[in-house]
């Protein structure tokens, strides 16, 4: 699938189509029996629970039919006052057995749907852990959420509760259709020609049904997007005074939603009131049918009572379809795009026969390579780098122009699209995710904490390590002055995504993390842009002891951080235009100097622009 269809942009459903690399499927029953696997026994009881109340439902109308021909007896007859008596008991046993058979049927139910759903969830959430980055940096994050959250939601009623509800209208439907027969054939021949007419309008339901739910859930899915965006925006937008603009795009958003809402409705409206027309039409026909057997002796009173309530329970499952029909349509739009998701493949994966490495030296070779985001635009064009083990370079250079970019691909978040990237001599390629991310360590300068302490937070680094270790790792990188002034030193809460703490010491708890994990390959990209100045010089000394012993790469704008690298690396329309320490490149009075310069009289920006 092309990035365009047609001259429009894709529309987010035909990226998702596009990312998974095969279109929605429309049927997806075959892939939502096996999901029921694990709950078959508690779905059979709630099935035999469902048929055993559907006998109890008609013990009803023949407990009064009997009342009615043999309790109250004939003109002139005494009352069986006995048979009377028997029949209410009878008829309250049938209301206690329905109320506690329901509750059983709802507890079964009830367990049934939380572990299917749960599972449903855990496959999702597993599943998006999997997918590459390059999945998220084109998929809006609401989207995903929707996915996991609001369409797991709506597989109950089609997985759990429908199937025998359905069963339960389909029982009562015929059972009531063969009492009729028994009691007066010419009753359920009048309501014959209900059927045909009702099947009809079944298919029919259920087809417009199911595509106008569809983009209901899809419209959904939008709104949710967006909602999810401004939260984790919500400082831009502030800042820059759009909230006006924001909300009337989340309007519009609702607008699309409530006009699917409401197209959807009135397209498949139409089913309950033709279904009630079909209800008044058989009571009518019923009436007089059975009214004309009574004046002709061939219908008692009470077979006419017994009838009338099989008629409901003949016409009452026609208009319990239109709900079931309603769900069944709603979740299956749902799980469609659910296994859309789960269909969507990793970008990136390891190798049949990847290597696991230990410890790693730490050389880094970048073999001509070329590398875009976009077929149309390349960001690195045929670039080579070779980086020593134990070597400190630094990369400087226009944003945009391919720096945060090489750490993508060292990180294998993307592949190169020709060339190789190596690490002591093996292609990354060939290297398993696992072991790569363990021997290659990356501080970013967007970096994200997790809900919990600032301990928890460097727990992650290393699972086993006791209170102490942690913090003395922190005292020799030498960000104690700072987390020790938090209000519970390392027990503080980081809020969510860090947001209780400054940036400058969110980023102190990353350099700890990354401190922790020891890495053979350490990635500093623009690592110390968030923190302020005193504090930058405050762990001058703990970087410099960060990257001893180990291949570090350094991505900055401030220039003071990396002058005193092993090489300075400038990146220019993904090309390198200059290489060299310092002093050299200062020496060349080429683009780094003239950069270097700028920076000295406070200017860095417009230097990088003249580039």
């Amino acid at each position: 699938m092309n990035a365009l269809a047609g001259d429009r942009p894709l529309s987010d459903i035909e990226l998702e189509e596009q990312l998974a690399q095969k279109a929605l499927d429309r049927g997806i029953a075959h892939r939502l029996w096996p999901l029921l696997r694990p709950v078959r026994a508690r779905i059979a009881v709630v099935t035999v629970i469902e048929i055993v109340q559907v006998f109890v439902i008609f013990a009803r109308p023949l407990l009064i039919g009997i009342v009615i021909d043999r309790g109250l007896g004939a003109a002139g007859q005494k009352m069986n006052s006995t048979l009377i008596g028997w029949a209410c008991i009878g008829l309250a046993v049938t209301w206690a057995a329905r109320f506690i058979l329901g509750g059983f049927s709802q507890y079964f139910a009830g367990t049934a749907a939380i572990t299917v759903l749960n599972e449903i969830r855990s496959r999702v959430f597993a599943h998006v852990q999997m997918l590459s980055v390059g999945y998220f940096d084109r998929t809006k994050a609401g989207r995903i959420i929707s996915r996991a959250d609001r369409d797991v939601d709506m597989l109950e009623p089609l997985l759990i509760q429908g199937p025998p509800q359905l069963l339960s209208a389909v029982l009562r439907l015929l059972i009531s259709a063969v009492l009729l027969w028994a009691i007066a054939p010419m009753l359920l021949l009048a309501l014959a020609g209900v059927v045909p007419v009702l099947i009809l309008a079944t298919i029919a339901f259920k087809r417009v049904s199911q595509q106008s739910w569809g983009r209901v859930a899809e419209n959904r899915s939008r709104f949710t997007a967006h909602l999810v965006e401004t939260v984790a925006g919500v400082r831009l937008i502030k800042q820059a005074g759009r909230e006006q603009q924001n909300l009337d795009r989340y309007l519009r958003l609702l607008h699309d939603f409530n006009t699917s809402l409401i197209r959807g409705s009135v397209r498949s409206g139409w089913f309950a009131p033709f279904t009630g027309l079909l209800t008044t039409a058989g009571l009518t026909l019923i009436l007089v049918i059975g009214g004309r057997g009574i004046a002709l002796h061939t219908l008692t009173l009470g077979e006419l009572a017994q009838s009338l309530f099989y008629v409901f329970l003949f016409l009452a499952p026609l208009q319990e379809f239109s709900d079931l029909f309603e769900r069944f349509a709603n979740g299956s739009a749902c799980a469609q795009r659910i296994f859309l998701l789960l269909d969507t493949e990793p970008e990136i994966v390891d190798a049949p026969n990847a290597i696991d490495l230990s410890r790693l030296q730490g050389r880094i070779e970048f073999q001509d390579v070329s590398f875009g985001y976009h077929p149309q635009k390349g960001v690195i064009h045929n670039l080579t780098l070779d980086i020593a083990a134990g070597e400190v370079l630094a990369i400087v250079g226009p944003t945009g122009h391919g720096k945060s970019t090489l750490v993508q691909l060292l990180t294998r978040f993307y592949d190169v699209t020709s060339g190789a990237v190596f690490l002591d001599g093996h292609d990354i390629r060939s290297v398993s995710e696992a072991s790569l991310r363990r021997n290659v360590g990356v501080v970013l300068q967007d970096n994200v904490l997790f809900g919990g302490t600032v301990l928890d937070n460097l727990r992650l680094a290393k699972p086993k390590a006791t209170d102490d270790e942690l913090i003395n790792a922190a005292r020799e990188l030498g960000a104690d002055a700072v987390l020790e002034t938090l209000p519970h030193g390392y027990g503080t809460s980081v809020g969510p995504l860090g947001s209780q703490l400054s940036q400058g010491q969110r980023q102190l708890v990353c350099l700890v993390r990354a401190y922790l994990a020891d890495s053979a390959v350490l990635v500093l990209d623009e690592a110390t842009s968030a923190v302020d100045v005193s504090t930058e010089r405050r762990i001058q000394g703990a970087l410099r002891r960060l990257c001893e012993g180990r291949t570090a790469v350094i991505i900055a704008h401030r220039l003071a951080t990396i002058r005193d690298a092993d090489r300075i690396a400038v990146i220019c329309d993904g090309r390198i235009v200059e290489l060299g320490s310092h002093p050299e490149l200062v020496g060349q009075d080429g683009v780094y100097a003239s950069l270097y310069r700028a920076y000295d009289r406070g200017q860095p920006d417009r230097a990088m622009a003249s580039i």
